[in-house]
């Protein structure tokens, strides 16, 4: 294993269509997402480059790029280090979210149907049993997955836009507590799920609002935890 400290089988396969930059980009960022590389990661380019059987020379494009979108810090004479959000970061980030969400709840349960109450049904099963194997990296997944359902059945693109670009951050802050949220936030997908089966929008926004404020409260405690 190389001083990047990422674990074994964490690094993606790159596919070959496409510009190489791009794939590498898109790696390095699934990598932080995932906090296969933590915050506060020192990034040696030559190391990363081994991992992904590629030059330095794209490596060092993807972290330039990384840095614009603020995933990297480039720090002169230091080197790359993988962004360390702080408490209004997260803060901000999870306000906006709450909104945007609560928003395709409503929408979610006054547009689906019987098939759209069916793919939220079986997400939440897999959830359920990911949480009940321990499979963190599954529930995160998963739990995208949920969300990403409920803002297709609420029909509408220009909201699905904008929670499409806060989704990967959404990832990366959930990704550290979701072993704590567990079988809770499954819990609440269930409420979720029987209020747009019922057609309540209300209830649906109401659901939806507390549900991604418990995430919000949670990553905030769990900062705490960590300072003292």
């Amino acid at each position: 294993m190389l001083s990047t400290g990422l674990p074994a089988g964490a690094v993606p396969k790159l596919e070959r269509p496409g510009p190489l930059r791009e794939r590498v980009y898109e790696a390095l960022l699934e990598l932080i997402t995932t906090r296969s590389l933590q915050p506060g990661q020192h990034l040696v380019e030559s190391e990363l480059a081994g991992h992904l059987g590629v030059s330095r020379q794209p490596v060092r494009e993807a972290l330039q790029r990384l840095n614009t979108e603020g995933w990297v810090d480039l720090r002169p004479a230091q080197g790359a280090f993988v962004h360390e959000p702080t408490e209004e970061e997260a803060d901000q980030l999870l306000t906006v979210r709450t909104l945007l969400e609560a928003e395709a709840a409503r929408l979610a349960a006054a547009n689906t149907g019987t098939a759209g109450i069916t793919a939220l049904d079986e997400l939440c099963t897999r959830g359920e049993q990911a949480v009940a194997d321990g499979d963190v990296d599954q529930v995160v997944t998963l739990n995208a997955a949920f969300h990403a359902k409920v803002m297709e059945l609420a029909g509408n693109v220009v909201l699905a836009e904008l929670a499409g670009q806060v989704d990967r951050r959404v990832r990366w802050y959930y990704t550290p507590v979701a072993r704590q949220r567990g079988s809770q936030s499954w819990l609440e997908h269930r409420e979720l799920i029987a209020a747009i089966a019922e057609r309540d929008e209300q209830r649906a926004t109401e659901i939806m609002r507390a549900h991604t404020e418990h995430t919000r409260q949670t990553y905030h405690q769990r900062e705490k935890t960590l300072e003292s």
